[in-house]
């Protein structure tokens, strides 16, 4: 093992009575709601951003503001930007909201993404990608690659570049990955220096940790995912591609990266997966994986989802201290910070 490569594995070693408490209320809520897929779409996305699924409702930023990338296809790609509090812009955090790659908007994760903005100086933005069924693959991620490029070239007003970091919870987690790999094998580039991944479903073909969850609706179960994929990925697309599903890709080359899952996820042998082959690849991984953590659990209030806010915060700082320590100092120049 080259000395560049590093995984570092932060596994509490006490079960969770809070979350243990938590995910019986979850899936007692689920269980007594008809199944989602018993509704329209535009149903299912308006009781999500009315608080009346299983997740919190909106409570947006007063300070955040959206822009509009122009996007090839002719449509325009909407960017929530969350700017630190207290003026500070040492770079920009790229976020890819979850949701399955049908429901879920940048909006939603605005609590979260201030405290981010707040405690790690970056700007913050979340990009409102293209949701199936009505755009299915690869509407989503040509989005996410378009608004990548138009970062990493300075093309979006205000955001400084000194510092880019990538992520996302669970479909934003993969879009997050699929977005690195296209930047490296269509671009030749790599303009992120730290990637936060958060429960991620990086194999559409489904790893064994989602095939033998069951029905027990969690957030999720196991026939939902199988249903999320139907409606993403056309017929004509090999699951197993790459392109569809990173965890079989060629991975070298791509920045160090936080992987974040807890035990009760039904995506635990994903981002199990993906970090090992990560690290296997030549980059650096760090591992966080929470006891009785459901599937993105940093969505409910919980000392664990305290726990594992702070962890990204301090990743992505001491990223950001590695990379300005990095770079050479010019004559004349104040010190970086």
């Amino acid at each position: 093992m080259g000395s560049g490569m590093v995984l570092s594995e932060t596994v509490f070693a006490a079960r969770d009575d809070e979350l243990r408490r938590l995910n019986a209320e979850i899936a007692a809520f689920q269980a007594s709601r008809p199944s989602p897929w018993s509704f329209p779409v535009d149903v299912v996305r308006a009781a999500r951003r009315q608080g009346l699924g299983v997740f919190p409702g909106l409570a947006p930023d007063a300070q955040a503001i959206t822009l509009d990338l122009p996007a090839a296809g002719g449509h325009a790609i909407p960017i929530r930007i969350l700017r630190p509090a207290d003026g500070r812009a040492l770079g920009t955090y790229l976020h890819f909201h979850g949701g399955g790659w049908m429901f879920g908007e940048a909006v939603e994760n605005d609590p979260r993404l201030r405290r981010l903005a707040d405690a790690t100086g970056l700007c913050v933005a979340s990009v409102d990608y293209r949701l199936a069924p009505e755009h299915p693959f690869p509407a989503g991620p040509d989005d996410c690659e378009a608004v990548a490029l138009a970062l990493a070239e300075g093309r979006l007003p205000d955001l400084p570049t000194a510092f880019l970091a990538i992520g996302g919870e669970s479909a934003g987690a993969h879009l997050s990955v699929v977005t690195l790999l296209r930047l490296r094998d269509r671009h030749g580039a790599m303009p992120f220096q730290a990637a936060n991944l958060v429960a991620g479903c990086y194999d559409l073909s489904l790893t064994p940790s989602v095939r033998n969850f069951g029905a027990e609706r969690l957030i999720l179960n196991t026939d939902d995912v199988g249903e999320f994929v139907r409606r993403f990925v056309p017929q004509t697309f090999d699951l197993r591609d790459p392109d569809v599903s990173p965890l079989h890709a060629r991975l070298d080359g791509l920045p160090p990266a936080l992987f974040g899952v807890g035990t009760r996820d039904l995506l635990l042998d994903d981002t199990l997966f993906m970090s090992a082959r990560w690290l296997a690849a030549g980059n650096r991984a760090e591992l966080r994986v929470q006891p009785d953590g459901c599937h993105v659990y940093e969505a409910f209030a919980s000392e664990a989802g305290t726990r594992s806010e702070r962890a990204m915060a301090d990743f992505l700082i001491r990223r950001r201290a590695e990379v300005a320590a990095s770079r050479p100092a010019t004559v004349g120049a104040p010190a970086a910070d």
